[in-house]
């Protein structure tokens, strides 16, 4: 994956800058490690479009706070002030039957949409498929475990499972298209 993640990030208008990475005390999980990066995404835009983009809406901020079992992530825009998405993640050792992992309010757990992903029966559009990363395909050399049948999940039951229990929350606060474009992000996103 990193690998891949520097492919894709160089060049023009790409790459990332670290602007901070160092260990925290008191934040969000208790003691972790906080990041704050600028994504440049410049090459991933058209060129035609880049250039009539001033350079600030080229780029992506993403603060992280990582305590493990526990993780924060938010990204803004500063091209775009009202405009943030913000990640919380647990990491718990189950097969994802907590239905409240995050405390939600009545009123929050009434607004989410709860989306379980199966990185085996889920479908992949054909332009992002790769045989590579196929989990029905892949069998690890190392571990000896793959490729994994669609029943994975009930196989799986009686061994060491891991969920990632994600809670991501979008806003745009631009009156006339905050509803189209914060729900257009949770379906795309």
């Amino acid at each position: 994956l990193q690998k891949k993640s520097r492919e894709e990030s160089s060049g023009e208008g790409s790459g990332v800058e670290i602007l901070a990475n160092r260990p925290y005390s008191d934040g969000p999980g208790g003691s972790g490690q906080y990041t704050h990066k600028i994504y440049h995404v410049g090459s991933h835009i058209p060129s035609w479009f880049r250039a009539l983009l001033p350079k600030a809406a080229l780029q992506v901020e993403e603060e992280s706070w990582n305590a493990y079992p526990y993780t924060r992530t938010r990204y803004t825009c500063p091209f775009v002030e009202k405009f943030s998405i913000e990640i919380e993640t647990y990491y718990r050792p189950d097969a994802g039957q907590q239905t409240n992992v995050f405390n939600l309010s009545a009123a929050e757990k009434r607004q989410r949409i709860l989306d379980t992903i199966d990185i085996v029966r889920d479908p992949i559009s054909p332009g992002e498929y790769k045989p590579e990363e196929d989990p029905k395909l892949y069998h690890s050399a190392k571990t000896g475990r793959g490729p994994l049948g669609d029943d994975w999940l009930e196989v799986a039951a009686g061994g060491p499972l891991m969920c990632a229990y994600k809670l991501c929350k979008v806003e745009f606060r631009y009156w006339g298209m905050q509803s189209k474009i914060e729900q257009f992000i949770h379906d795309v996103g």
